[in-house]
């Protein structure tokens, strides 16, 4: 499937970004930091207007801006909500993203919408659907898009595919990118007494087009064992550091977002968290920069 070119004002640089937050509007459009691009949940900005529109807007005008989607439930076993595909595209088109993104999870259901991403069992069936869904959004919206591997805390028994494996079938069948979330392979790692440098050496590279990295919450599971929850409401730790060193030196220089959607803090300090990132990209950049313009 072939997709329409960002131009290239729309294209996310090899640089770190930061999600956008009401917190921090006024810092950003005063003082204009010097950060290389910004994502923000499509769902945020899916009513018409009103304040959250008229600050993107004038964020949009000086940065490249990626859509971050949490409300497609990709993974359900049930038909996607056309109408939400409908605001989604009407947003791509508002803001001409560079990036668009979302998660290999489910959150729908006969109850209705469930405020969680949830994992789903990693086999054929799932694949096809999985598969089936994505060829249904990127037509649609006419660009391609990003699935983010999960943070999970169990397995299915019926799982037929490691997760990386399921991930790169995914990516072959239905010629999406990737988002590699690092802070999900360390939780789900940790989670599942997985060795999280052998799930990033095993990761389809590839296909990755960006990177997030986040905070987590340590606690313990019923027998003491470290339980780690994605909870975006920290500075990322040292052992989610070492893993994405280890992928950009595997990768290269790849768009970075630091997430931090909790307990936000103030921008000094996700502007340095993002000033992390650049420093390790600076120390793996080759002659050529790699942008990924995929929507």
């Amino acid at each position: 499937m072939r997709f329409l070119s960002s131009s290239p004002e729309d294209r996310i640089p090899a640089r770190a970004g930061v999600g956008l937050k009401a917190e921090h509007y006024r810092t950003i459009i005063d003082t204009a930091p010097d950060v290389g691009f910004f994502e923000v949940h499509a769902e945020n900005y899916m009513g018409a207007g009103g304040p959250p529109h008229r600050y993107l807007s004038a964020v949009r005008e000086r940065y490249p801006l990626s859509l971050h989607g949490v409300g497609l439930s990709i993974g359900a076993d049930r038909p996607l909500d056309e109408d939400h595909i409908k605001r989604l595209g009407e947003l791509r088109r508002r803001y001409t993203p560079g990036l668009f993104s979302e998660h290999l999870a489910w959150s729908t259901h006969d109850a209705g919408f469930l405020n969680d991403l949830l994992p789903v069992p990693y086999t054929s069936g799932t694949l096809q659907r999985v598969v089936e869904h994505i060829d249904q959004v990127q037509t649609a919206l006419g660009c391609e898009m990003l699935l983010e591997n999960p943070s999970t805390y169990v397995a299915f028994v019926e799982s037929t595919y490691a997760e990386t494996d399921f991930i790169a079938e995914v990516a072959r069948r239905s010629g999406c990118g990737l988002l590699l979330d690092v802070n999900n392979v360390f939780v789900a790692s940790t989670n599942q007494q997985w060795d999280p440098v052998a799930y990033i050496e095993g990761y389809p590279l590839a296909s990755v087009k960006e990177i997030h990295l986040a905070g987590n919450r340590r606690q313990a599971d019923e027998i003491g064992r470290p339980l780690l929850i994605d909870t975006h409401d920290r500075p990322v730790e040292d052992a989610v550091w070492y893993l994405y060193e280890l992928a950009i030196r595997l990768i290269g220089p790849v768009p970075t977002l630091i997430e931090w959607d909790a307990e936000v803090p103030p921008w000094p300090t996700l502007a340095g968290e993002a000033e992390r990132a650049e420093a390790i990209m600076a120390a793996n950049r080759p002659e050529m920069p790699r942008d990924a313009a995929a929507c």
